[in-house]
């Protein structure tokens, strides 16, 4: 897909890497950007065209989709932090419910309301949003991880059932990203716009998924070795 004239829609586009995308996709000539954030008086970026989105209301999503009937690239980006809890903390349910209503039934509601839009504009392309913890968990992100993995399927069975219409499927995987949300993890991190700008090259190659960062290849070349990552990750840092 060609990002030139392109017209993107970018969930969760008010800061971090929603707001790298956005910006990438205005240099690369985008043709309308639609930043889909809760608070539209929050954006505060040339160029954008912001909109209220709430990925959790289903009632939302189907309204901006209706709304938005141009668009040709969705970028499914919104999401929030993992939740402490470990994997026999008693309020693990609960969080697992915040953590998945966002990231991945959030995830679900975009990309079903957004996939008849692309059809009619000639197929488009799918940008979604996953990580390296869809491959392994530390205690702490069980919630997020378990999230990441089942977006991890959904992509993989989206991109099965929309190749017949001409959609493209990406799916983006990324470990720690240098944000607001990520600022009290001391480890490393990508730079935001490096990881808009891989993800968007790739998209233009014709990809179907895209390894960002190296913890990111580190961890899926191991899945099939004898010694996987997710049995014991080394220490963060």
């Amino acid at each position: 897909m060609n990002i030139r004239d392109s017209v993107a829609f970018v969930t969760g586009a008010n800061r971090g890497l929603g707001l790298a995308f956005a910006r990438e996709l205005l240099a690369r000539g985008a043709k309308t950007v639609y930043a889909g954030v809760r608070n539209p008086n929050g954006i505060d970026a040339p160029g954008l065209v912001p909109v209220k989105l709430d990925v959790t209301d289903p009632a939302s999503v189907r309204a901006i989709a209706a709304r938005c009937s141009d668009v040709t690239l969705l970028i499914n980006n919104a999401g929030i932090g993992p939740a402490n809890t470990g994997a026999l903390d008693p309020t693990l349910i609960d969080s697992m419910r915040e953590v998945f209503e966002t990231n991945f039934y959030g995830l679900v509601r975009a990309s079903q309301a957004f996939a008849p839009v692309l059809a009619r504009n000639g197929g488009g392309a799918i940008i979604n949003l996953l990580s390296d913890a869809t491959w392994f968990a530390r205690p702490v992100l069980t919630a997020y991880s378990a999230a990441k993995s089942a977006a991890w399927s959904f992509t993989n069975a989206l991109r099965i059932e929309l190749r017949g219409q001409g959609t493209q499927v990406l799916a983006l995987h990324v470990g720690y990203i240098d944000t607001e949300m990520s600022k009290d993890v001391d480890t490393r991190k990508s730079d935001p716009r490096r990881v808009a700008a891989r993800a968007l090259a790739a998209l233009e190659s014709g990809s179907e998924e895209v390894l960002a960062d190296g913890q990111s290849n580190t961890v899926k070349a191991s899945l099939s070795t004898e010694h996987p990552y997710y049995l014991n990750p080394p220490p963060m840092g």
